[in-house]
């Protein structure tokens, strides 16, 4: 296998679908205005992003704003992977997840169906996002990654953007009914990274994949030096 390649972010071929959702294009404004003004939500660099063609975006995770900071600081359409527990939170979310465009992803990262829909969608030229450590971290750092993510790299070979969220663990922290209190948020996106597809040795090319995604992610949650 040959390794991973640090990428520039230069246009790429087809656009998928740029047209977003009814119900992103109504609240993507105001939420957007509500995490700038309640939560001084900083974004740094919106550079690494190609222009076009399809990338997965690859987060740590600790609860549901990660998903809502993604979904409004990225410039397209993004399908997120999601966790069955997301996808049916309430008896509204099946119907919104679908409306998005997300998909369902297994607990055992085994779904052979998920892993088919996101390569789709990649194929498409869209932008799927992915939460590697599976469910919220419920301890406020970083957890290992599951394969999953190291596989859909290999076998999608598109760019993988890593992205470092920080303050949504502190702003839900011990919060009831899932209310954040006021805590400044930061999205920092990483150059992208594109895996070629191993010939042999599939189980250790994907680990090392997803071990090469979480070390990126973990350089950019690190502490900035004083």
């Amino acid at each position: 296998m040959s390794g991973p390649d640090v990428l520039a972010a230069s246009p790429a071929v087809g656009d998928g679908d740029a047209r977003f959702p009814l119900a992103a294009r109504l609240l993507r404004g105001p939420v957007r205005m509500a995490l700038d003004r309640l939560f001084a939500l900083r974004v740094e660099g919106l550079e690494h992003l190609p222009e076009r063609g399809p990338y997965i975006v690859a987060a740590n995770h600790h609860n549901y704003l990660d998903g809502v900071v993604l979904g409004v600081v990225l410039p397209r359409p993004v399908a997120f992977l999601v966790m069955p527990r997301v996808w049916r939170a309430s008896p509204l979310h099946p119907l919104l997840h679908r409306h998005i465009g997300s998909i369902r992803l297994a607990l055992d990262g085994r779904d052979a169906g998920s892993l088919r829909e996101a390569l789709r969608a990649l194929e498409a030229g869209r932008v799927v996002a992915i939460f590697p450590e599976g469910p919220f971290s419920v301890r406020g750092r970083l957890e290992p990654g599951r394969p999953g993510v190291g596989l859909l790299a290999l076998w999608a070979g598109v760019p993988v953007v890593p992205a470092a969220i920080r303050g949504t663990y502190e702003a839900l922290a011990s919060r009831r009914f899932y209310v954040p209190r006021r805590h400044p948020l930061v999205v920092r996106f990483g150059p992208p990274r594109r895996f070629a597809r191993p010939r042999a040795g599939g189980r250790d090319a994907r680990a090392a994949a997803t071990r090469r995604i979480m070390g990126d992610i973990a350089a950019m949650l690190a502490p900035d030096p004083a």
